[in-house]
């Protein structure tokens, strides 16, 4: 779908469907107001009116949708209104569809473009890829959406537009990356997806092999594979590798394609949805793809572990101890803690890099849920600056975090009595032990790490903007913490 801009006043477009936000119990004016019996309308958040002028103005029906109040405006609500007039629209099945840019009390045209930018093309999304039954009416899309503006307001809101535009293709990205089947998102095909994205950009890519991940030491990521037919890699790839005086910040991604939770095996139940253990690589591709569309002026490098922990005969078990990338050993007490073990590797990998920053995503534990709930990612730092700016990168994307402690205490927790570190340190605190092994593997760096275990799926919809299934969670924080990199 398209977005565009076009300066104007929306009550003369000629549209198949025209879309006005109004706020709370401000009535409409004339001509609208005179086709909205008494008491259809009050304008709270979301509240949607369909109408058919029938020629009192040009448009071929109107969608009313509440923005809620004027005085406390929301830029994350503008994202939902956004995704429900898309759908609506395409219920009434129209190709194209124009809506009038609202004026957002204390956000600027761009702001607000953006956010209604990404709230469409985020609503749009749907996973069909597998679905033969559906016909091919059913399958469109939404052509275009048209923003009308303020003729003083058009150039700002094509900014938005790009800006959104490229968020939310970063993010679908990363929904369509997580919802793909595990016996078609292999490690290695998850690894050529990743090869497409680089290519597509003309960005530096390095895929590690078996045979090259054991002539270097990757001793944790093999281990976690080594019981799959389906082998591991480890993905490495450059943005702005060529701008010396940009700082280097280095994304690291959990890329699990799939966790049966190995020797130590996970119940059958839900375990279905471990296909999605690969969200936080799916999160750092898209937010690779955002920012190389919106070329930032950064030096990114993208590092993925990406294997499959599967029970075979020849696959680690509680008990091993394993060398890792660092030197470092790790005693193995649960073969289903297996995504720290890989990102200890990875950490390590970053390091090379001398980097300003060392961000990690993951679906790292269940005890993230059972502390946060589905509405917040849990942050846990090394560094108070870094931690700063992703929460407050959190608060403007939408996407929230909450930072948890990480004292000594709970690093003395990890220690292993026959090796350096152990996995698992029981059930107390397990988000913040499972940080807490993270940390011996980041030395001196600022680094944080983003556990969206509770974050990155959903059964539900909590969101206009989140369809059921796979929710492309953390590419709008990291893009916007980027994004204020450069400001």
């Amino acid at each position: 779908m398209r977005v565009t801009v076009t300066a104007g006043d929306p009550l003369t477009a000629e549209a198949d469907l025209l879309v006005l936000g109004l706020w709370e119990e401000e009535p409409p004016a004339p001509p609208v107001a005179d086709l909205i019996e008494p008491g259809d309308w009050s304008g709270k958040a979301k509240q949607t009116l369909l109408i058919y002028p029938r020629g009192v103005i040009p448009a071929r029906r109107v969608l009313l949708i509440g923005l809620g109040k004027r005085s406390s405006p929301d830029i994350d609500l503008l994202r939902e209104v956004a995704a429900i007039a898309t759908q609506r629209a395409r219920d009434v099945k129209v190709e194209r569809f124009a809506c009038a840019l609202p004026v957002v009390p204390e956000h600027t045209s761009e702001t607000v473009a953006a956010a209604l930018t990404e709230g469409s093309l985020l609503g749009n999304y749907r996973f069909l890829e597998y679905k033969t039954d559906i016909k091919p009416e059913e399958r469109r899309d939404i052509d275009e959406l048209t923003l009308i503006t303020l003729p003083d307001a058009a150039e700002e809101a094509m900014r938005g537009v790009a800006r959104g535009g490229a968020i939310a293709r970063g993010v679908n990205l990363a929904r369509d990356l997580a919802n793909l089947p595990p016996n078609v998102l292999t490690p290695a095909q998850l690894a050529e997806r990743a090869r497409e994205l680089a290519i597509a950009f003309d960005l530096p890519v390095t895929i590690l092999g078996p045979a090259e991940m054991r002539e270097q030491g990757f001793g944790g990521i093999l281990a976690v594979g080594q019981g799959s037919a389906n082998e591991p890699r480890f993905i490495v790839i450059e943005y702005g590798a060529h701008d010396t005086d940009a700082p280097t910040i280095c994304l690291v991604g959990k890329g699990m394609t799939f966790d049966s939770g190995g020797i130590s095996i996970k119940p059958a139940e839900n375990m279905d949805a471990m296909k999605m253990d690969m969200s936080g690589a799916a999160a750092v591709l898209g937010a690779l793809h955002a920012i190389a569309e919106l070329r930032l002026p950064l030096h990114v490098v993208a590092l993925i572990g990406a294997a499959e922990n599967m029970p075979g005969a020849s696959a680690y078990r509680p008990g091993d101890i394993l060398k890792t990338l660092s030197g470092k050993t790790i005693e193995v007490l649960n073969t289903d803690a297996e995504g720290r073990i890989v990102l200890a590797d990875a950490l390590t990998y970053a390091q090379r890099y001398n980097p300003a920053a060392i961000i990690d995503l993951a679906t790292l534990t269940g005890a993230i849920g059972v502390a946060l709930g589905p509405h917040a990612i849990g942050l846990f730092a090394n560094d108070d600056t870094l931690a700063q700016r992703l929460l407050r990168a959190g608060e403007a994307a939408g996407e929230r975090a909450w930072q948890l402690p990480l004292w000594q205490p709970y690093r003395e927790m990890v220690k292993s009595e026959i090796a350096d570190v152990r996995n698992a340190a029981g059930r107390q605190g397990g988000a913040i032990t499972a940080a807490a092994f993270l940390n011996a593997f980041v030395g001196d760096y600022p680094w944080a790490h983003l556990d969206i275990a509770s974050t990155a799926w959903t059964d539900s919809k909590p969101k206009a903007y989140q369809p059921k299934g796979a929710t492309g969670v953390g590419v709008r924080l990291l893009v916007q913490a980027l994004r204020n990199w450069t400001e």
